[in-house]
């Protein structure tokens, strides 16, 4: 597994919170949140549960009808599953959990029964039809997790990002053939992207035309989540709509460019269902910067939209354009969308 930031966020989770919340690994498709809360059950716990309600048994699945008698619950939840739990030093892990939404209204009385620690992956979680019947537990801290960052690359990547940080603290010239393999290293990825499934196909010598065919079916995951939340594709055009958008540095994302004028109040509700998907991210503008950025910032007039993963632009916007074409463009333009 590589190395990822919210690892260390796992660990002040299971230190300081673990015992009366659970954690809530929330983001897009494909960003690495099963692989971080499995590779951390592994590391941390003497023994786990993982349980994927995408793919789960009928007979694990009706060990969730009734949890009135906790005793009865884990005792069926380990017969089912062969696994022994250990208590203060095992964790259970629902993986996919919008897709039952019971098992995290369940939280609540798991947390407070106190024996086991509870880890959390979903996408689209927080989408309206994904919460409407349940009661939320407020036993429940939610952790973001993004694709991987140029920091998280390059130790991916083994190049050494420290050294950035050592040259950057120096303030003295690097000479042109060290700046040159430094930014061709940023460039690599900027066309590769943050995606772990890319990343891992970078790093195991696939060419770029094997990547962009993981990255076409990140998109095609993507289009098929938009149809679940509106079945209209509004949302799909609305996404697709974002590089065009940005290409004509607009200040504002302007919604009836993708799907013409329709109800205003039911098309900022798709906007918002769009940012609730975890697959782009909104900017805001700050009236007044120089106090809190969050209660200065401005959410009727200035909205700005990304892609979560600056290198699916070539997809989003285009069949015509790969990860090749991209560096390309790049290295002859110098043009750099905004890295965080």
């Amino acid at each position: 597994m590589f190395k990822r930031k919210v690892y260390n966020e796992l660990l002040e989770w299971k230190e300081k919170y673990a015992d009366r919340s659970a954690c809530l690994l929330e983001g897009a498709r494909r960003v690495g949140k099963s692989t971080i809360a499995l590779e951390f059950a592994k590391n941390e716990y003497e023994s786990f549960i993982f349980i994927d309600f995408s793919n789960i048994s009928k007979e694990l699945l009706e060990v969730f009808n009734d949890i009135s008698d906790l005793d009865i619950f884990f005792l069926r939840l380990q017969t089912v599953t062969g696994i022994n739990l250990i208590v203060s030093k095992s964790a259970i892990i629902f993986d996919e959990v919008q897709l039952f939404p019971k098992a995290r209204q369940a939280i609540k009385h798991l947390i407070h029964d106190g024996r086991y620690s509870y880890l959390e992956t979903g996408s689209l979680i927080s989408i309206k039809k994904n919460v409407k019947d349940i009661l939320i537990p407020s036993e429940e801290m939610k952790l973001e997790v993004y694709p991987m960052d140029y920091e998280e690359f390059c130790d991916a990547t083994d190049n050494n990002y420290g050294l950035l940080q050592q040259i950057y603290d120096s303030g003295a010239a690097i000479g042109q053939a060290t700046n040159r393999k430094l930014m061709r290293d940023l460039r690599i990825y900027m066309a590769v992207g943050g995606m772990p499934q890319a990343v891992e196909a970078y790093v195991n010598g696939k060419n770029f035309s094997e990547i962009d065919m993981v990255k076409r079916q990140i998109i095609s995951l993507y289009e098929e989540d938009f149809k679940k939340i509106d079945a209209s594709g509004r949302i799909s055009a609305l996404y697709h709509a974002i590089p065009a958008h940005l290409a004509k540095d607009a200040r504002k994302y302007r919604i009836t460019t993708a799907i013409g004028k329709r109800n205003n109040t039911k098309a900022e509700e798709l906007l918002y269902e769009l940012i609730d998907s975890k697959t782009v991210l909104p900017c805001y503008n700050s009236t007044n910067p120089r106090v809190s950025l969050t209660d200065t910032k401005d959410f009727e007039d200035d909205i700005v939209t990304r892609l979560n993963d600056d290198s699916l632009y070539t997809f989003s916007s285009t069949n015509n354009f790969n990860s090749l074409s991209m560096l390309s463009y790049i290295h002859i333009t110098h043009k750099y969308v905004t890295i965080y």
